[in-house]
Formats: structure tokens, sequence, C-alpha cells
């Protein structure tokens, strides 16, 4: 038995293999960045879910409660006072900027969280907030409830 096998091929003029080439490595650098950029930014943090913020906090390392203990919708205010610019000041820290959502809407989903390292025992009356805009992350920080209490980023510290 005999089998042919046909090769066709094409003979491009070398300015068209370059701007191929070119378009490609283009194409294969424009998804690099930006899978990169998905992965680094918190911007690109899609919370849309219970479930997936309880992920989220669980990946930080917080044990929290099954539920968010508040969810309370929230404007952003278009004037800032002293409070929103330092809160805002922590967020970029972490890499938010609530500059851009001045004027809209987010939604503060609360969270209890179970094992603040102090000392020996986990500090009680802590909680997690996470400020979610159109299903994704725009801010979040962990803080004591208890008067004269702290605020810190979402990553999870030894110490405050």
């Amino acid at each position: 038995m005999v089998k042919f096998m046909f090769v066709k091929t094409i003979k491009l003029k070398k300015a068209a293999k370059t701007l191929v080439i070119l378009l490609i490595a283009l194409a294969v650098l424009f998804l690099a960045l930006y899978s990169l950029n998905r992965l680094i930014s918190p911007k690109g943090i899609t919370l849309e879910s219970q479930s997936e913020q309880i992920e989220f906090l669980s990946g930080l390392g917080w044990e929290i409660s099954p539920e968010p203990i508040d969810c309370r919708t929230v404007m952003i205010p278009e004037e800032w006072n002293e409070v929103y610019t330092q809160y805002n000041s922590l967020q970029l820290q972490q890499g938010f900027d609530l500059d851009g959502y001045r004027g809209k809407y987010a939604e503060i989903y609360t969270y209890e969280i179970y094992n603040y390292p102090d000392g020996d025992e986990p500090k009680q009356n802590i909680v997690a907030h996470l400020m979610i805009c159109d299903g994704r992350l725009i801010a979040g920080d962990v803080c004591s409830t208890e008067l004269g209490g702290f605020m810190q980023g979402l990553m999870k510290t030894e110490q405050h």
C-alpha cells in the first residue's frame, strides 16, 4: 500500500513574515500582561457570592464566621472627610483605590474573625470588611470593634 503525503508551503515576503511574527509576539505579550495584572491586582478579585468571599478570606489565613454578620449598602461620598482619606490611604497600601468609586454604591460584608493572633489566645471582637462594587472587591480591612481598637489591611499579620 502506497501512501502519499502532500506538503504545501507558502512563501511570504520578508516584510510579511516580520509583520506576522510581530503580531504574534504582541498578542502573546498582551495576554501575558493581562493575565499577570489579573493575578496581582486586587481590582481583579471577583467576589460575587458569599462562598467566594469566604474562600477569599480563608485563603488569607482567616478563620471566619460561616456567614456575614452584617451586610449593608453604602454610597462612597463624592467629597471625602478625613476618615475616608485615611481609609483610602490604607486601601492604597493594599493596591486598591476608592477614588474612582466616588458617588457609587457598594456593599460592605462583615465577617467575624476567630483566629486573630493575640499571644496564646485568639483576640476577640475582630471583624473583616469586604467592600464590593459590581461583584468586584474594591476595598477591605480587618479591625477591632472594641473602643480604641485598630484597623489594618486584609493580609494576616502576626501583630497589628
